[in-house]
Parts: structure tokens; C-alpha cells; sequence
């Protein structure tokens, strides 16, 4: 059996040490987010956060799981992620360099790990759709695309964090209901690793005054994490059944996922490069309709917890088939409704 508590702290204790040091030399180093047009906060704000979680969340692991060759694999994916996220937290590289550097370390997993994508489950009632060997392009871009996606929803306070703490609550439970115990462990460390920093980005006790943010190395590692997790949890492995159908990966990382399509399609619309940034997202939509930061946060958050509790409650309920049509539908009344709201603050 597993200490939980040991984990618990572990995750905490160093994420908020490794947070207070890096904090300290984050000028030292240029990774300060300046105000901008795009970007409305005051000050330079230290772009640390996401070093602090990745520093925590290595030690952490390290310490309380045994040594094998896909966690190291894992460590050593997330390490080249935060390291191509500090040199765009510093430098600003340009989206194709990013997307190689995404593409190379999803390779790592993939074929290092010799983990990808082989079946969508009986997601259209005609038995499981095996993929063979085109799960291996389509698993890079489910990488690649989470990735993003989670990179993307980094647009307010505490949004990203609370993102990732409840993609990686639905996870835990169906790792722990799976009696597999070392994901599951996984992926409580990650989600402790992020409450020093959600007080941190808040500027809350003992962060008093100076807020942090997570950073692009932050957003990219749980993009990555998150993803590589929902790949394990939902592929079955040797003799071992799945944690979950790979339908309730849909549930998983919903609000991401969403978010970005909706985005891509709305700046194709309008004549936009999808890549190019701006105010458009939901949590933005939101703001201009008049609800606060506070307000909004609440409302994607709130948002999130249900498509990842109807995951949850329907698995067993409906067959793979009905929790996709279920999840279409969720997802059309999303777009409208964001669709409605973004005409009304025009």
C-alpha cells in the first residue's frame, strides 16, 4: 500500500520552497511577464510557477515511487517541455519551433514508452475501433493538441491551476478505482504541487503582494501531463484492462479542448491565423460581458467540475456511444452559448 500522506506533503512542501527560491532570482534570470496590450496586469510578474511545480513534482515522485523505465521517460519528457517553455517565457520562440520541440518530446513517450493510442473504444456502437498503427500519428496529435489547449486557457488568475487540479482530480479517481496506485499517486503529487502556487498567483498568505505566474514551460507541462495520463489511464496494457474508456478522455480535458476548437474556428471565421494571439477566449468573453476576474473563474471552474462529474457519473450509465452523442451535445450548447455572448460584447 501507499503513504498518501508522505505524498501530500512531499508535493506541497517542496512545490512552495522550490516557488520561494525561484521567485527570489526570476528577475536575475528574465522571466518576468511585462504588461502589454494583450496582457492587462500591473507590474512584472515572475514567470516561475511552472519551474516550481516541475521541481516539486520530480522530487517528489522520485522520493515515493519505485524506478521504472516509463516514469523516468515521463520525468524526462516533462523536463524538455519546461525547458522549451523557459526559452519561450524568455525568448518568444515562434510557433513552428515550439511545435517541433512538442513534437520530438511526444515522440520520446511514444516510442520510448511504446505507448499510444490503439483503439477509440465502441464509440459508435459497432464494436471497439482498433487503430493499429495510425494510432501512433493520431496519438502525436492528441500531444500536441493538449498541449496547446491547456497553454491557451492561461488567460486569468488561478485559471490554469484549477484547470489542471480538477483534469488531474478525475484522473486520480478512476487511477484509484483501477487499484493502479502509482498513477494515481502521480497524479496526486502534480495536484499538490499546484496549490502553493495557486496562493502564489493569487498573491494570498504567505505570498503576500507579488503575484506569480505559471509561465508557458507551467501550461506546456500540464498540457503534457495531463494528456500522456489520459493515454495510460484509457489504453489497455499487456493483460491489464483499462482505467477508463477513451470516451471519458473527452470528459477529462473538456474545457481545454473546447475552448481551443472554438477559438481555432471563431479567428478562421474572421480571417484570423489560429496561431495568433488574442482576447477571444472564454474566459475573455466572459469578462467583457461584465462578470469579474473572480466571477469568471468561478464560471469555468464550475463548468469544468461538471463535464468532468458527468464523465464520472454517466461511464456507467450510458454505453461509449451515448457518452459521446451526450458529449457533442454538451459541446454544441458551449459553442452557442459563448457565440451568443461574444455578439452581445461586440
Amino acid at each position: 500500500m501507499f503513504d498518501i500522506y508522505s505524498v501530500v506533503t512531499c508535493g506541497v512542501l517542496f512545490s512552495l520552497i522550490s516557488l520561494i527560491i525561484m521567485r527570489y532570482y526570476a528577475t536575475s534570470l528574465g522571466l518576468v511577464d511585462i504588461p502589454c496590450t494583450r496582457k492587462k496586469h500591473v507590474g512584472d510578474v515572475p514567470l516561475v510557477g511552472g519551474m516550481s511545480v516541475y521541481i516539486s513534482i520530480c522530487i517528489s515522485v522520485s522520493l515515493s515511487l519505485d524506478n521504472t523505465q516509463e516514469l523516468n521517460l515521463f520525468l524526462i519528457a516533462s523536463s524538455l517541455m519546461v525547458f522549451i517553455g523557459v526559452l519561450d517565457d524568455k525568448y518568444d520562440l515562434t510557433v513552428r519551433s515550439r511545435l517541433i520541440g512538442q513534437f520530438l518530446i511526444s515522440a520520446i513517450l511514444i516510442f520510448g514508452v511504446g505507448k499510444y493510442i490503439v483503439s477509440f473504444g465502441d464509440i459508435l456502437s459497432i464494436g471497439n475501433i482498433e487503430l493499429g498503427y495510425l494510432g501512433i500519428p493520431i496519438t502525436f496529435l492528441a500531444v500536441i493538441a493538449a498541449i496547446n489547449a491547456f497553454n491557451m486557457v492561461d488567460g486569468i488568475d488561478g485559471l490554469l491551476a484549477s484547470c489542471a487540479i480538477v483534469a488531474f482530480l478525475g484522473l486520480a479517481y478512476f487511477f484509484y478505482h483501477n487499484s493502479d496506485y502509482s498513477n494515481f499517486l502521480v497524479c496526486i503529487t502534480i495536484i499538490c504541487s499546484l496549490i502553493p502556487f495557486l496562493l502564489a498567483n493569487f498573491a494570498i498568505f504567505p505570498f503576500h503582494g507579488r503575484k506569480t505566474f505559471m509561465g508557458d514551460a507551467g501550461s506546456m507541462l500540464i498540457g503534457l501531463a495531463v494528456v500522456w495520463f489520459l493515454v495510460l489511464g484509457t489504453q489497455p496494457s499487456n493483460s491489464e484492462k483499462a482505467a477508463f474508456s477513451p470516451v471519458i478522455a473527452l470528459y477529462i480535458i473538456s474545457l481545454p479542448l473546447m475552448d481551443m476548437i472554438a477559438v481555432i474556428f471563431r479567428r478562421i471565421k474572421a480571417g484570423k491565423s489560429p496561431t495568433q494571439p488574442g482576447r477571444d477566449h472564454a474566459h475573455h468573453l466572459l469578462m467583457e460581458y461584465g462578470l469579474s476576474p473572480k466571477k469568471t473563474l468561478c464560471t469555468m471552474i464550475l463548468l469544468y467540475l461538471f463535464m468532468v462529474s458527468a464523465g464520472l457519473t454517466l461511464e456507467n450509465v450510458l454505453s461509449e456511444s451515448q457518452l459521446l452523442i451526450t458529449f457533442l451535445l454538451l459541446f454544441f450548447v458551449y459553442v452557442v452559448s459563448m457565440n451568443l455572448i461574444g455578439k452581445k460584447v461586440k
